[in-house]
């Protein structure tokens, strides 16, 4: 984990929010050197959490971490996939997703965490800091490491650095440096992802589209029909993309929703099926059961 001071924005603090039913911590400001939006510093082993909120418990974050190792290796889980990262590899973890620190490994290595905000809208599409498509687990070569350790240790001097700046200046530099370090870390998760394809692909659109609709539409041709595709054209892109058919993409969406919210609600396992697009409670607890090999009550009680 990290030390006490950087630990503090992983942790959240007494004004956690809540939206929806699920517990969400936030970036705390007012521990960051010089109230910044943002933060870096060593992980450490002092693993202590949020008296409601254990490491070994699922929590959801409103701010973005990247976790660079210095060993390893470490059990990860994010948005309940489970991710082993050793020395060298990082972490992105971005708002709004949720994780769970292994209980059994060390947290060695460099923490950095950005509030929503800190940086201009520009630099937040240039550096694609809501892609949810991209992987949360870097494993960068070389000189992408070295490259990237350099930016980091830059960076974290700067934030350290309070006395040579007003305030105002600090925080552009701070803001123009973290740029550099997150392109460098964009480029990395976009080849990892194999992400060079046109922004206006097939799958792109598809992509984008079930994000909207998952809730309500679970029918691969209601998609190729509101894109303009031919089913066909939308398999090929689909599986080109992510190895997958478009149905199972769907359905991967569909069930990690109903996951974050058996996760983090508290409403019956009825109305968290209603929410995805089962109004019937029995199809619901079917469908989750046949790609998690787990009732909804089951998979419930094991993370409480």
């Amino acid at each position: 984990m990290a030390d006490r001071t950087t630990q503090g924005s992983i942790q959240g603090g007494a004004d956690d929010g809540q939206v929806d039913g699920i517990r969400t911590f936030p970036f705390p400001v007012e521990l960051s050197v010089g109230g910044v939006g943002m933060q870096v510093g060593p992980m450490g082993t002092d693993r202590t959490w949020h008296a409601d909120a254990p490491l070994e418990r699922v929590h959801r974050i409103d701010f973005h971490v990247v976790m660079l190792f210095d060993g390893g290796p470490v059990r990860h889980m994010i948005d309940f996939a489970e991710y082993e990262a050793t020395a060298g590899d990082l972490l992105w973890i971005r708002p709004g997703q949720v994780h769970r620190f292994s209980p059994t490994s060390e947290y060695r290595g460099t923490v950095l965490t950005m509030q929503p905000g800190f940086l201009p809208r520009a630099t937040v599409e240039a550096t694609g800091l809501y892609r949810y498509d991209l992987p949360p687990l870097l494993r960068p070569s070389e000189p992408q490491l070295a490259g990237l350790k350099a930016g980091l240790a830059q960076l974290q001097r700067e934030y350290e650095d309070t006395a040579t700046l007003p305030l105002s200046l600090h925080t552009a530099v701070l803001r123009h440096t973290l740029t550099a370090f997150l392109l460098r870390l964009a480029h990395l998760a976009a080849s990892s992802a194999d992400a060079g394809r046109q922004a206006e692909s097939t799958f792109t659109l598809f992509r984008d589209a079930v994000e909207k609709g998952f809730a309500t539409n679970h029918s691969v041709s209601a998609y190729a029909d509101a894109l303009g595709y031919s089913r066909r054209t939308l398999v090929r892109a689909v599986r080109a993309a992510t190895g997958e058919t478009p149905k199972g993409f769907i359905d991967k969406r569909v069930v990690l929703e109903a996951k974050r919210l058996l996760a983090h609600t508290d409403l019956p396992i009825g109305r968290v099926g209603a929410a995805i697009g089962f109004p019937d409670a029995a199809n619901f607890s079917k469908f989750f059961q046949q790609h998690t090999e787990m009732t909804p009550a089951a998979f419930r009680a094991e993370l409480r």
